[in-house]
């Protein structure tokens, strides 16, 4: 249960003296941010016939802005203490001009310069104003009370009793108000933004859909090299074996050599399956040679014809071949599958960043990733690195699939 005393201890805890000393520390740091920032925008607007001093100055700017707001979120962390999130940094890809312009058009930028050029120095002069005259009243009152004991003021001391009395319960309620509409500003305009929130939670959720993707492609080559050099060494041994016993075993009774001849073809009949097993979960090709040799053998072992066009200087990430390899391989199932087509060209190129997938057929059209799974898949393989998927398939042919693959 609270009583009046805890109210009173409460009313003048530490908490009371650290909102003083963050009113009183706001206006020398309110003025340092004016001198700075208003310093750098008179020097761009007195050089702006110039493209290098304006551009020095944003730099600095963008520069210092952080800077002064690290200070500020120091400030009421130390004496409030409320932890006010930092604004999530900006993409460092593109050029540094890029990214110098990107800052200065960045929404956060401009609301911390608006803290630091209004708000805060707003805030800081009236908190530092009216809590430096409370204080001084107070203590003006109280020894003017004294003054007039030991002069023996008898009555009159009533007055400036009461006046430092009434000033020593309202400073403590004043300061909590300055300091609380100094905090709900810097939440505002210091710390991130909603957007700023949102945009962070999406970069999170990329950053993991990312390595799930690399782990899913990491433990698909693990299979495969575990299948390679194991299960299908041995079926090779034993289809050998096998081939060897027919050979050898000419005398044997019909039924025995019939057993061994059914077992044999059964043997490399798994053997050829295994090895379109390994081969669609992560071919060893695209490690080492990379997307054009990879590429090559589905077009070697296609039903039909396939003119294959390949032109990438640079081979881009593991995980963006994977993707590449795969979604051609699927188009060319369904090609082979649903399409009728009696031949079909891949091209392959890449442009700065961007990986693109072409692949056109001649068949019968009309395909639509609403009526099938393989569509569908195609989509969402290159979704999961966050590329583009567009499908052309008028009835009656030609269906051309593009695909746009990020290299970054």
């Amino acid at each position: 249960m609270t009583t009046p005393w805890d109210r009173i201890h409460g009313h003048w805890s530490s908490r009371t003296w650290l909102r003083t000393i963050h009113v009183a520390t706001g206006v020398p740091i309110a003025l340092i941010s004016m001198a700075a920032i208003l310093g750098l925008g008179a020097l761009s607007i007195a050089l702006a016939w110039t493209v290098f001093v304006p551009l020095v100055a944003l730099l600095i700017l963008t520069r210092m802005v952080p800077l002064l707001t690290w200070l500020q979120r120091s400030r009421f962390a130390a004496f409030l203490d409320l932890d006010i999130p930092p604004v999530p940094p900006l993409p460092r890809d593109g050029s540094p001009l890029r990214r110098l312009l990107l800052q200065a058009r960045s929404g956060s930028v401009w609301r911390q310069i608006a803290y630091h050029l209004v708000i805060g120095p707003l805030i800081g002069a009236v908190g530092f104003l009216s809590g430096v005259a409370a204080w001084s009243a107070c203590l003006v009152a109280a020894i003017i009370t004294v003054q007039l004991l030991i002069a023996g003021g008898g009555w009159t001391t009533a007055l400036p009793a009461a006046a430092a009395l009434a000033l020593f319960v309202v400073v403590p309620w004043l300061l909590r108000g300055i300091t609380a509409l100094d905090t709900v500003a810097a939440r505002a305009l210091l710390g991130a933004s909603l957007n700023d929130d949102l945009a962070r939670r999406v970069e999170i959720l990329r950053e993991s859909r990312a390595e799930v993707v690399e782990a899913a492609d990491a433990e698909r080559r693990r299979i495969e090299r575990d299948l390679h050099d194991g299960t299908q060494q041995r079926l090779v041994s034993l289809a050998l074996n096998l081939g060897m016993a027919r050979t050898a075993f000419t005398d044997l009774p019909e039924p025995a050599r019939q057993v061994i001849v059914r077992s044999h073809e059964e043997a490399k009949q798994a053997l050829k399956e295994l090895r379109d097993v390994v081969r669609g979960l992560h071919p060893a090709v695209l490690n080492d040679q990379g997307l054009d040799a990879a590429l090559s053998g589905l077009a070697a072992r296609a039903p039909f014809p396939v003119r294959l066009s390949v032109d990438v200087p640079e081979r881009a990430s593991a995980v963006i071949e994977a993707v590449a390899f795969f979604v051609v391989s699927e188009a060319l199932t369904n090609v082979a599958k649903h399409a009728r087509a009696s031949e079909a060209d891949v091209t392959v190129r890449r442009d700065g960043d961007v990986l693109r997938l072409l692949v056109r057929d001649n068949g019968q059209g009309g395909a639509e990733p609403a009526r099938g799974s393989g569509l569908r898949g195609l989509a969402q393989r290159a979704g999961s690195v966050d590329g583009t998927l567009r499908i052309d398939s008028p009835s009656g042919g030609p269906t051309t699939i593009e695909v746009e693959l990020p290299c970054a």
